[in-house]
């Protein structure tokens, strides 16, 4: 075995059926996707979507980018020094360049990513040929394999797409929490026709559809799937973890003893209870929550307390 097969991904992921009063009392069934538990470093869709991407990538520098806090750095750094890339993250704050590493940063660096930071401009127009370009040049490298933020690109929603053909058959909805949107987009091509995929953004704004459509187009030529968003609970935007989202996680930890991670899989769950209460999941519906990560220590906490 060579490159990715020799760190022995858990594929597919279990699915575990979850006994849980607030759904079965509204005749639904709930079932886990335990993609957090493919790799006890390339966690969930991470290893979905970093695999595709570090194969591409031929030995060459890995550049990507992301917040303070971002999943998807920790595993890009996780996955260099695995495999023995050189990898770059170039992180949005320059205001963090003078700060101690937090947590997550921490790891990043102590995984071999060189971190470069950029002002908050610079970041939002990292698409940009030029500025882009000018990254890669303070970085010293041109000639880097370039990943986007939070992994999706064409490569990263082909390798999603997998994901929904594990589940075909399994559920008649299948929901995870959405960043970029790239797991969605390649799930919701993965499923079968009677069946569709419902994303959680975690993030406010309501651009995410046409950012969804927009890599579906790239990945596969156009919209694909049944799926649909409900931006109803993302409690305030990303990295957004009140009170209420926090004792919700650690209840339902202690109801099933699964860990739940804030940033996303919280406001999953949280979204699915809301819509059994609500009767928007009809009665005999089976829903597959796709746990998409698990918790990192000190996870940051939007509120008071």
């Amino acid at each position: 075995m060579t490159g990715l097969d020799t760190l022995h991904p858990r594929l597919p992921s279990p699915l575990q059926e979850l006994p849980d009063d607030r759904f079965a009392r509204h005749g639904i069934r709930l079932l886990l996707k335990r993609d957090d538990l493919i790799h006890p470093e390339l966690i969930g869709n991470k290893w979905r979507k970093l695999a595709p991407n570090l194969t591409a990538a031929t030995g060459r520098t890995v550049v990507t980018f992301g917040g303070a806090y971002s999943n998807h750095l920790r595993a890009t750094a996780a996955a260099g020094r695995l495999l023995g890339l050189p990898t770059v993250g170039v992180v949005r704050g320059q205001e963090l360049a003078d700060r101690p590493l937090n947590p997550s940063l921490a790891r990043c660096a102590a995984d071999g990513m060189r971190l470069h930071f950029v002002d908050r401009s610079t970041y939002r127009r990292k698409a940009e040929a030029d500025t882009l370009a000018r990254v890669l040049r303070d970085v010293g490298t041109e000639h880097a394999y370039v990943v986007p933020e939070g992994g999706s690109n064409a490569e990263a929603v082909r390798g999603c797409r997998a994901l929904g053909e594990e589940l075909r058959g399994e559920a008649d909805v299948v929901a995870l929490a959405c960043g970029t949107g790239g797991t969605l987009a390649g799930l919701a091509a993965g499923l079968a026709p009677d069946q569709r995929a419902l994303g959680v953004p975690v993030l406010k704004g309501g651009f995410l559809t046409a950012d969804i459509e927009g890599l579906q187009k790239e990945a596969f030529g156009g919209r694909i799937g049944d799926w649909s968003l409900d931006d109803r609970f993302h409690f305030g935007g990303y990295a957004r973890v009140p009170y209420e989202l926090d004792a919700f996680a650690e209840d339902f930890e202690q109801r099933h003893g699964v860990p739940v991670e804030r940033l996303y899989v919280a406001k999953l769950l949280y979204g699915l209870v809301a819509l059994a209460e609500e009767g928007a999941l009809a009665r005999g519906t089976t829903v597959a929550a796709v746990v998409t990560g698990r918790p990192f220590p000190q996870e940051p906490s939007a509120v008071s307390r």
